[in-house]
């Protein structure tokens, strides 16, 4: 048993003038953002919530969004370009602009987005980590469209499984399973890892800091982004247990595609690498967020 993948065109639509794709995983970017934007907005339109003053003025959060917008794309391509392929991108070094060819990382869209937030914060004066708190609650969101998208394109599919809701993807690289576990009709079924993040990094870490929200939770600076980084690692280094390791990682002795090999069919993929210091800072953001007490209407 096993999922043929669905016929979905990846591009969404055509402008016919310019004879210009616009492809889902564009949109998903797009809705996200603009999303985002609108959810800010109508927090800083909300003092109640935060115990006291908004840390910023809804009309400022245009400004923080094109900052923000700047460090995803810059961010999460020097990630990828670091984390994944720094020889390729070493060798050809032209390449690094060609974003419309793919390859962008969560991880380095993170720390570019933590610093232009910080940047902004500092030069108006407010509060990065409850800036930083309304920025976790609207993440979900965008990551739920992106990994979404992923799985139309398709890309960055699980490995191979002979679970019934395995999916055939598209494409030699991914129908070669080498006579492994999930070997069907010559077609090779796998983990839709993207469907598996969407649910967890997107709808239910999503879920979770919204309840947290309606309980109050952003009256406690640094609370929502503690449990947001504590989840999101969390999440990604689970679902590394079920996604293919990127090619360049895998050779003949290292078939799994470990950064970190412990021995025998054990290590660390580089998701789950990157993802350890969120976890670890995401509890020390919980703590403190408790330690620190609630913000009052008077405070």
């Amino acid at each position: 048993m096993a999922i043929v993948f669905p016929d979905i065109d990846p591009n969404a639509f055509v402008i016919p003038v310019l004879d210009l794709p616009i492809r889902w995983y564009a949109l998903a970017y797009i809705a996200g953002l603009v999303a985002g934007w609108q959810i800010l907005v109508a927090l800083m339109k909300r003092p109640r919530i935060w115990g006291g003053t908004a840390p910023l003025r809804p009309e400022q959060i245009e400004d923080l969004m094109t900052a923000v917008i700047v460090g995803v794309i810059l961010g999460g391509r020097l990630g990828f370009v670091l984390f994944y392929q720094p020889a390729y991108y070493l060798a050809n070094p032209v390449d690094v602009v060609k974003v419309w060819q793919g390859g962008m990382s969560f991880h380095g869209g993170f720390v570019g987005v933590v610093l232009a937030g910080l940047w902004f914060a500092r030069r108006h004066g407010a509060p990065a980590v409850q800036i930083a708190d309304a920025f976790a609650l609207v993440a979900p969101i965008g990551l739920f469209l992106g990994r979404v998208a992923n799985f139309i394109k398709p890309e960055l599919w699980g490995r191979p499984t002979d679970l019934p809701w395995g999916v055939v993807f598209p494409g030699q690289a991914a129908q070669t399973c080498l006579g492994i576990a999930g070997q069907i009709d010559g077609n090779c079924a796998r983990h839709p890892s993207q469907l598996y993040e969407a649910g967890l990094e997107g709808l239910l870490l999503g879920a979770i800091l919204w309840i947290m929200l309606a309980c109050g939770a952003l009256r406690r600076p640094g609370m929502i982004l503690g449990v947001f980084l504590l989840g999101y690692g969390a999440a990604r280094a689970f679902v590394e247990l079920f996604r293919q390791a990127d090619p360049q990682f895998i050779t003949a002795s290292n078939p799994m595609g470990y950064v970190i090999h412990f021995g025998g069919d054990y290590g660390l993929s580089m998701g789950q690498v990157l993802s350890l210091p969120m976890i670890a800072v995401g509890v020390i953001m919980l703590i403190l967020a408790l330690r620190r007490g609630a913000r009052t209407e008077a405070t």
